[in-house]
């Protein structure tokens, strides 16, 4: 199975797929398309309303990250449910930290 991340030499790219609305905040794990393509699934309560979503997808993983939210940014997908997200910090523990959550 391929990672919902790349690393690079002072961030990490997440991808992750959203649902807005979604009963709960929670990670639900990591989902590959028929593609290949594999990416984070998440969920929050916030509606898809002027960034609502977007801001409390960064607050929830900021929290199960424990990096601040304002190291956390949203590079494409600002309307769509597949995003993708550069986290600043050491790669590696960053990576570390992510399958560390055991969201399979």
């Amino acid at each position: 199975m391929t990672s919902p991340y790349r690393l690079a030499h002072d961030h990490l790219l997440l991808a992750v797929r959203l649902t807005p609305n979604g009963g709960r905040d929670a990670l639900d794990g990591v989902e590959t398309t028929a593609d290949g393509q594999a990416h984070l699934k998440a969920r929050v309560t916030a509606v898809p309303e002027k960034g609502k979503a977007n801001k409390a997808l960064i607050a929830l993983l900021s929290k199960a990250l424990k990096v601040p939210k304002t190291s956390i940014s949203l590079i494409s997908g600002d309307t769509a449910r597949q995003k993708i997200l550069r986290i600043t910090g050491d790669p590696e523990d960053l990576r570390t930290r992510i399958d560390a959550l055991n969201v399979n």
